[in-house]
């Protein structure tokens, strides 16, 4: 395919409104990048001569970086990353320009994903002094089309850019999450929680948001936000992609244990994540010993997956488990507290000392836990006579 014609063909579709297919000419994934012949170092004048403003300088910016990234010795990322932020500034150009239309969102979506995609790359390859910069500045020129779609108020329903900020948030959530800046995540949760347009993005989009949403309400322990951002992700994620389905169920299962919901052994060998099992057995059976080892034997998951610290707070819960266990032996509102000490140690807790036994059991009151108070001039833990320990559920 000659440059010619190239153009040619996008001139064809633009002015038919095909956003889809143009914005498919514009894409760093699409065959038309193995043309030698649209290598172009400096195509701006052949451009601007078939294009009106401002594609043709969306056209140029996107040859350019084809240009730079299938040179014949080695792709230049830095270069093809540079064109590719002036080609989305442009995009930015288009949105402004071209009011109460929304049939270019498509090129807006595929100029994002490739700037992203190629900030990655050129993270990989370069030693920047600042780890994330190139991201960083990446999400800024994603966040100028963001601010043009957000801002368009005054369109119809059909034809608004806002029901194109989804897809921008997505871009956004996934480099936020990637330089570990997840203070910048709430802004754009809060904006498409409140949009008008939350149930009209495709699903496909609204997986990807309720993934990264979830996520980012785990970490803010929000856990029944959590659960229900993620079990949306899970249940909508179509079978055949079981490895998205097990990335889901990775934050899912913390999320359900912590609310009380064990999970089923089955579910978790389906999916690879077995690792859940034994943590999962060890706080049904109070066994704090149990648990410490399933912690030790899968740390490295765990971390890797960035779960350690949730999954360390389960332990409150096999110390609820274990001591309401202790409860149920001595059938009596007022128990010892030695007979807790005593529980912890033969759970493996050996050299636990009282006023341990007395925080640990603090804070299982104070999260409600359980229903009771410490008598420490009797050195006692008076509970409720009914219901003294609540439906981890419930809790």
């Amino acid at each position: 395919m000659y440059l010619h014609d190239y153009l040619n063909k996008i001139m064809r579709v633009w002015n038919a409104y095909e956003g889809q297919a143009v914005a498919r000419f514009l894409s760093l994934q699409d065959f038309h990048v193995n043309e030698p012949n649209l290598y172009k170092e400096n195509p701006d004048a052949a451009v601007s001569r078939q294009l009106p403003s401002p594609l043709d300088e969306i056209v140029s910016a996107h040859l350019k970086a084809v240009y730079y990234l299938m040179r014949a010795d080695a792709p230049n990322y830095t270069e093809a990353y540079r064109h590719q932020t002036s080609c989305i500034q442009a995009v930015v150009k288009l949105l402004q320009q071209m009011k109460e239309e929304n049939w270019i969102l498509p090129i807006m979506y595929v100029v994002s994903i490739d700037l992203r995609l190629l900030a990655t790359k050129c993270e990989q390859q370069t030693n920047f002094s600042k780890c994330g910069e190139i991201l960083e500045k990446a999400a800024e020129s994603l966040m100028s089309c963001f601010r043009v779609c957000a801002g368009d108020t005054r369109s119809s329903d059909e034809d608004t850019k806002r029901l194109g900020m989804l897809n921008l948030v997505n871009q956004l959530l996934k480099v936020y999450f990637r330089i570990n800046k997840l203070h910048l995540c709430k802004p754009l949760i809060r904006a498409i929680d409140s949009s008008n347009f939350k149930d009209s993005f495709s699903l496909a989009q609204r997986i990807t948001y309720k993934y990264f949403a979830g996520r980012k309400a785990m970490y803010d322990s929000d856990f029944k936000n959590a659960e229900e951002y993620l079990s949306f992700a899970f249940d909508n994620c179509p079978r055949r992609f079981t490895k998205n389905k097990r990335l889901i169920l990775i934050y899912l299962t913390p999320v359900k244990m912590l609310l009380g919901y064990m999970p089923r052994k089955e579910v978790l060998e389906r999916y690879n994540v077995l690792q859940f099992h034994d943590l999962a057995s060890a706080v049904k059976e109070g066994n704090v010993r149990r648990f410490d080892e399933a912690i030790r034997r899968h740390e490295m998951f765990f971390i890797n997956a960035g779960v350690y610290l949730i999954v360390e707070k389960m332990k409150i819960l096999t110390y609820r488990n274990l001591f309401k266990k202790v409860h149920q032996l001595l059938q009596t509102h007022q128990i010892d507290m030695n007979a807790f000490q005593t529980a912890l140690q033969f759970s493996g807790v050996e050299d636990v000392s009282m006023d341990e036994t007395h925080c640990i059991v603090a804070n299982l009151i104070y999260e409600g836990r359980i229903k009771g108070y410490i008598s420490y001039q009797h050195n006692k833990l008076v509970i409720s006579k009914q219901n003294a320990f609540p439906s981890v559920v419930a809790a």
